[in-house]
C-alpha cells in the first residue's frame, strides 16, 4: 500500500511539473517582442473582413501588416501601414467569397 501511495505522489508530481513547464516556457507578448499593443477584429456585417488595429509603444515608426487565416480560400495580408511613435494604425483585409470564415488574425513586423 506504502509504494502504492509513493507511486501516485510520483506520478502526480511530474504531471504537476508537465503542466507548469509549458507556462514558463511561454513567450512574451507579441507587443513586448514587436513593440506594438494591437487588438484584431471581425467585421460584424462582413465575416469575411477583419484586421489588427495597432498603438505604436517605441520611439521609432513601426511597419506592420495584418495577417488573415481565410479557412479554405488563400490567407490574406492586409495592407502595410506604417505607425510613428504613440500613433494608431490599422492594417485590414478581405478573404475570398468561397472562404469558409476568418479562423485568425496576426499581424506581421516589416
Amino acid at each position: 500500500m506504502r509504494s502504492r501511495v509513493v507511486v501516485l505522489s510520483v506520478a502526480a508530481a511530474l504531471l504537476g511539473l508537465g503542466t507548469a513547464l509549458p507556462v514558463a516556457a511561454a513567450s512574451a507578448p507579441a507587443a513586448v517582442r514587436s513593440g506594438l499593443d494591437c487588438t484584431t477584429w471581425v467585421h460584424e456585417n462582413d465575416p469575411l473582413t477583419g484586421g489588427v488595429l495597432c498603438t505604436n509603444n517605441t520611439g521609432a515608426p513601426i511597419a506592420f501588416h495584418a495577417d488573415i487565416v481565410c479557412g479554405l480560400a488563400p490567407d490574406v495580408s492586409g495592407t502595410s501601414v506604417t505607425a510613428q511613435p504613440g500613433q494608431t494604425q490599422e492594417s485590414a483585409g478581405h478573404c475570398a467569397f468561397y472562404s469558409s470564415g476568418i479562423g485568425h488574425i496576426g499581424w506581421t513586423v516589416e
